[in-house]
């Protein structure tokens, strides 16, 4: 392959050269005697005329080298892709499912593939990292740092009009990360017991396993002990430190999000370690594969939600590179300050000023789109990009693959695989091809379905609580319209006009989402209702409202 494209190119080079060659044997024999006059010296303009027609020369195969030089990077890339994929299938028929094939017990549920035959982890860099180096590319991260400065001085401004003087304070910033101490607690004790817990229960069922007379019962028994700690533990618990002690939405976020996280973890630390102690106990081996808590350490701040006992690692930590990665997250956290204080705050503020309508709804999402989208690219820039690859680096953590080039996406299939590769990995490998070993790779649908269901209920379930209500705008656009667009609009769309499709239908999600929550966020902040939700439209009903707040209210 590689052969035949430098052959086509270098044909392509040579067929160019020799039409040049004959357009100037074509010219008049007295060309030849001008380019060098009788007295030796070089004529500029004949000079500057070589120079020209070589020029265009270059921009003619211009465009014949890069098509080449992308069709030939695509053939490898997928051809990169292909090999992969063997690989995760183990390159022959020992595979979660290949096994099932052929065998007379459908429901062999005893067969798992090991470890080594799931995701398989190699040095690689962010692609990012690798972008900008690209001189064009990083030009476009410039312009957002642009951007941030003028969002800056136009605050500065503002107040100084305002108030007279400079405001350098961040009213919203610190309200947001209200009460923080309490999330830091509750992130300790959090990480503590899954450090502890897991670990203990599965050590203690392996060890005991090959030498109970019950080793149904016993596995029962710990599995039962497992889910009681999933649930009531890592799941009530954290819920209710945010509740019961009013936790603002940045504190908020940063416990839900890390009960997630751990609730993940230790599904993926038990999910991967079963089946090798089974297995050993099916062969009567001496040895209990136990991992040691090094290693399971290690996993729970690894960049990864996919459980190995070692991973592939770099030689050195570049705390430099550590260092700005921070200084990056710091700085986002400052962008989306100031998108919410110059393009948000003011939108909201002001909607109260008309009657609520279909116009004015239709505005707003329009308006939202800006600030959503903007926030949409500092979030993944933030956290996929900036914080994985701080800890990875820290952890001198190999594989940097965090996300794929979501951003060329012709399909919502494609952009599902590669927004976020890290909760797309557990998805797939702990949901997806867990459900069609269960049913025997009879529902793939059903099981695409099953995924959809699980992420919509998380992602809602994150921002009800962070939120402090429930209000399903992102379960309904996640459960009803992303899954629908992940069929219509599948893989084998390929043309750039469907690339348009995926980003048009983001911007206007995402001002969906930020509009109707936002008015939502500020209708239960200013028409404290009881009993009553949704607040904000034209579902509000006053009749539960403070003397204070009906006026306000009626315009909705």
């Amino acid at each position: 392959m590689v052969g035949e494209e430098k052959t086509s190119l270098r044909k392509r080079l040579s067929k160019s050269r020799e039409n040049s060659e004959e357009k100037e044997d074509q010219r008049s024999p007295s060309k030849e005697s001008l380019e060098t006059p009788s007295n030796g010296r070089i004529n500029l303009k004949q000079l500057m005329a070589k120079k020209i027609q070589l020029t265009a020369e270059a921009e003619e195969l211009k465009p014949f080298f890069m098509k080449e030089v992308g069709s030939h990077f695509d053939d490898f890339v997928t051809s990169l892709i292909e090999k992969s994929a063997s690989l995760d299938n183990g390159g022959c028929s020992i595979t979660s499912f290949s096994v099932l094939e052929g065998e007379s017990n459908h429901r062999a549920k005893d067969l798992r593939a090991p470890p080594e035959h799931g995701k398989i982890f190699v040095v690689r860099r962010s692609l990012l990292d690798e972008l900008f180096e690209v001189d064009h590319i990083r030009t476009i991260y410039h312009m957002f740092i642009a951007l941030l400065i003028l969002f800056i001085l136009s605050t500065l401004v503002v107040d100084y009009i305002d108030e007279g003087r400079l405001v350098l304070e961040f009213h919203l910033m610190s309200y947001a990360f209200g009460k923080l101490p309490v999330a830091m607690w509750t992130w300790w004790t959090m990480f503590l017991s899954t450090l502890a817990v897991p670990y203990f229960l599965f050590q203690r069922w392996a060890r005991g396993y090959s030498r109970s007379s019950h080793p149904l019962v016993h596995s029962l028994f710990h599995c039962f002990l497992f889910m009681i700690f999933q649930i009531a533990v890592l799941g009530l618990g954290p819920t209710y430190v945010v509740l019961a002690y009013t936790l603002p939405p940045a504190s908020r976020c940063i416990v839900i999000l890390e009960q997630i996280r751990f609730i993940m973890k230790a599904h993926s630390f038990v999910r991967e370690n079963v089946p090798r102690v089974l297995n050993s106990a099916k062969e009567k081996s001496k040895t209990i594969p136990i991992p040691t808590v090094n290693q399971y350490l290690y996993f729970l701040f690894a960049p990864t939600l996919i459980y190995r006992d070692n991973y592939p690692r770099t030689p050195t930590v570049r705390w430099g590179y550590v260092a700005m990665q921070f200084l990056q997250v710091f700085g986002c956290f400052f962008y989306v300050y100031y998108i919410f204080e110059r393009l948000c705050a003011p939108l909201f503020r002001n909607i109260k000023q008309e009657p609520f309508s279909a116009r004015v709804l239709v505005l707003c999402v329009f308006n939202s789109i800006l600030p959503g989208v903007l926030m949409l690219l500092l979030i993944f820039f933030a956290f996929l990009h900036c914080w994985l690859n701080a800890f990875a680096e820290m952890l001198r953590f190999g594989d940097r693959m965090f996300y794929k080039d979501w951003w060329n996406s012709t399909s919502y299939s494609n952009y599902y695989r590669t927004w976020n590769v890290v909760v797309h990995d557990w998805l797939y490998y702990y949901a997806y091809k867990d459900f069609l070993w269960f049913f025997t790779k009879r529902f793939k649908s059903a099981a695409m379905l099953a995924v959809f269901a699980v992420s919509a209920v998380v992602h809602e379930y994150a921002l009800a609580v962070i939120l402090n209500f429930f209000y399903p705008v992102l379960f309904v656009l996640f459960m009803f319209f992303g899954m629908a667009f992940n069929f219509i609009v599948n893989d084998s769309r390929k043309r750039p006009i469907w690339n348009v499709m995926v980003w048009t239908s983001l911007f206007a999600g995402n001002g969906v989402i930020l509009c109707f929550y936002s008015q939502e966020w500020y209708a239960r902040q200013h028409c404290p209702l009881k009993n009553v939700s949704p607040r904000s439209g034209w579902s509000g009903k006053v009749m539960f409202l403070s003397p204070e707040c009906k006026a306000w209210c009626r315009h909705y």
